[in-house]
């Protein structure tokens, strides 16, 4: 697997698509990491012929969180997608529907953003609302 192979989120549905006709048919998963100053969204591909593995990296800048879906190209972005939009705060655009996996978090902050408040004061923050 390479860990060093950046897309831009313009490009990153033909990426996928090159990468999808060179036998990397199977979305193992995207999930996405907050560095605090900026979030990289994950692509992991698999070759399940070759037994090989792709990462695509997209960076994301806290003032522009969103990315394209990638739906029509990998079935399996449905809930990857919606998990990150839930769990990160990025907007998908393009998707069809906007179903939630867990529950609104009504103004709170995302909860695996680094951001996110634990504890009693999230517990404070939640009984003023």
């Amino acid at each position: 697997m390479r860990f060093d192979r950046y897309e831009d989120r313009a490009n990153l549905a033909d990426a996928l698509e090159q990468m999808k006709a060179k036998g990397f048919s199977y979305l193992e998963k995207i999930t996405a990491v907050d560095y605090k100053d900026h979030m990289e969204a994950l692509y992991f591909l698999v070759d399940i012929e070759k037994n090989e593995n792709e990462l695509i990296k997209v960076r994301l800048e806290n003032s522009s969180l969103w990315l394209p879906t990638v739906m029509e190209l990998f079935k399996s972005a449905d809930w990857y997608e919606r998990e990150m939009a839930e769990m990160f705060g990025i907007t998908i655009r393009g998707r069809k529907t906007e179903r939630l996996l867990l529950e609104k978090w009504d103004g709170i902050d995302p909860p695996l953003r680094k951001s996110f408040v634990w504890g009693q004061e999230y517990r404070n923050r939640e009984q003023k609302g």
